[in-house]
Formats: structure tokens, C-alpha cells, sequence
């Protein structure tokens, strides 16, 4: 350890001392953002800025475990990745299916997917289901693996939902439209039954939220850290949380 890291790690350690876990937030979303630029910077490959940031979600998960937040939602590849080439896609989603699946074998998370299945590979989606039923009796950090995901498809995908299931019931459209409200269409989305982000963390130094959790994220809190997501330490998670401590949520009022 150099001297650097000894110091970074006191650093870490006072903060972390004086962090009040009433005020942390329980569900926390991640934008992890920057694996290219960490690796163009440090003379790698895509792919190996992929795993290095891939490697980075067991550390993340576990400082969450530390400091008593019970969900995270990690987005990890969202619909308009699909438009990148072959060649880097494909490792891509590689990379996330052995992240899932470790996930899902480290016995402490339960895993839940978020995201369209229709769009990605037959062996993606299978290692996603199986990630889902193998842990969902786990009593643990609920990690959602946002795959495949884009918030305006996810309202779109609630909606939909919502009409096909008024339509199985026989439910006229009139009908619903007097009926139909925020809550219902809540009902439907990816994270239904589940509490909305308290704080939304994106690395890489992007001040946007480039369509993730759009219904969820409209109370929540936004924490921009300047680093690229594999070089993302327990400090700036700490003082993400501490910055989310130190405000006051009046939700309007």
C-alpha cells in the first residue's frame, strides 16, 4: 500500500465514522458510467474497461452492505447500447452475464432484472431468469440488473402492460380512462412493489440522466462524481452519501 492509499483509507474511515446510517438512503441507483474512457485512458481495450468496471460492482455492493441500504440498481446496459458495433457489443454482454452470474452465486443478493428480454441475446435472457429464481428467496440487498433498459421503453412496456391486462378483463377504454392513475401505471413497471431511488450516483463526470429510472428518479436525489466508474472507490461513495445526508428532501412542500 502506498502512501496514497494509506491516506485515502483514513479518509474513507473518518467519513464513514461520522456518517449517520438513519439518513442513508435505502435504494440507491448507479449509472455506471466510464468504462471506455478508463480504459482509452490507461492504454486498454473496451472489453477490459468493461471487466475492470464489471469487477467494481462485488466492492460497490459490499460498502452498500456496510452501510445498511437495502436496494441498488445497476444499469449496466441500456437499449441504446445496441447500437455499438458488433465487435464491442458482443464481449459486452459476455462480461454481463458472468457479472450476473457470480451475482447470483455469491449467495448474499438477490438478483432481479430490469429491462426489455425481447432485445437481448437467448443466452442473456436465460442467464438473467436463472439469476432471478436461483436467489429469490436470498434475504439480502435487492440488486436490480438494469439490462436491456431505457426508461421511456420501461413506461411504454407499464403501459402497455396496463392496457393488456384491462383489455383481458374486458375493461372499455372509456372505462379506463376514468379509472386510470399514476399509481396503476406504477403497478406495471420494471420495480413495481419496490421503493423509488432515494439517490442517483453517475460516474464519469455526465451531469444527465440519459433516460434511467425517468418514472422512478422524479424525487430523487442526483450525485455526479467526476471519476470513471472502475476507478469509482469506497471515498466517493461515502461522500455520495453524505452529501445525500446533508440535504433536505421536502418533496415539493
Amino acid at each position: 500500500m502506498n502512501l496514497r492509499d494509506l491516506v485515502y483509507g483514513l479518509y474513507a474511515r473518518r467519513v464513514e465514522g461520522r456518517l449517520d446510517h438513519a439518513q442513508v438512503p435505502k435504494h440507491i441507483g448507479v449509472i455506471l458510467d466510464g468504462n471506455r474512457r478508463w480504459a482509452k485512458a490507461s492504454g486498454g481495450t473496451a472489453a477490459e474497461g468493461h471487466r475492470a468496471g464489471a469487477e467494481k460492482i462485488s466492492e460497490l455492493l459490499g460498502w452498500c452492505a456496510e452501510t445498511d441500504v437495502e436496494v441498488v440498481t445497476l444499469w449496466m446496459l441500456s437499449t441504446d447500447n445496441f447500437d455499438r458495433p458488433e465487435e464491442e457489443l458482443r464481449p459486452l454482454l459476455g462480461i454481463i452475464e458472468n457479472t450476473v452470474r457470480k451475482l447470483a452465486s455469491d449467495g448474499r443478493w438477490r438478483v432481479h432484472h430490469v429491462g426489455t428480454m425481447d432485445l437481448l441475446p437467448a443466452r442473456t435472457q436465460s442467464v438473467l431468469k436463472e439469476a432471478q429464481q436461483s436467489t429469490v428467496g436470498i434475504d439480502g440487498i435487492l440488486v436490480n440488473v438494469a439490462v436491456g433498459y431505457g426508461g421511456r421503453q420501461e413506461i411504454a412496456d407499464a403501459v402497455r402492460s396496463l392496457l393488456n391486462e384491462h383489455a383481458a378483463k374486458g375493461t372499455t377504454f372509456e372505462e379506463l380512462a376514468e379509472i386510470v392513475d399514476t399509481d396503476m401505471i406504477a403497478s406495471h413497471l420494471y420495480t413495481r412493489g419496490q421503493p423509488d431511488p432515494d439517490l442517483v450516483i453517475r460516474t464519469s463526470g455526465e451531469q444527465r440522466l440519459s433516460g434511467f429510472m425517468l418514472w422512478q428518479s422524479a424525487h430523487s436525489e442526483y450525485y455526479f462524481c467526476e471519476v470513471f466508474w472502475p476507478a469509482f472507490r469506497k471515498v466517493d461513495f461515502l461522500r455520495a452519501l453524505r452529501d445525500y445526508a446533508a440535504r433536505h428532501r421536502r418533496y415539493g412542500s
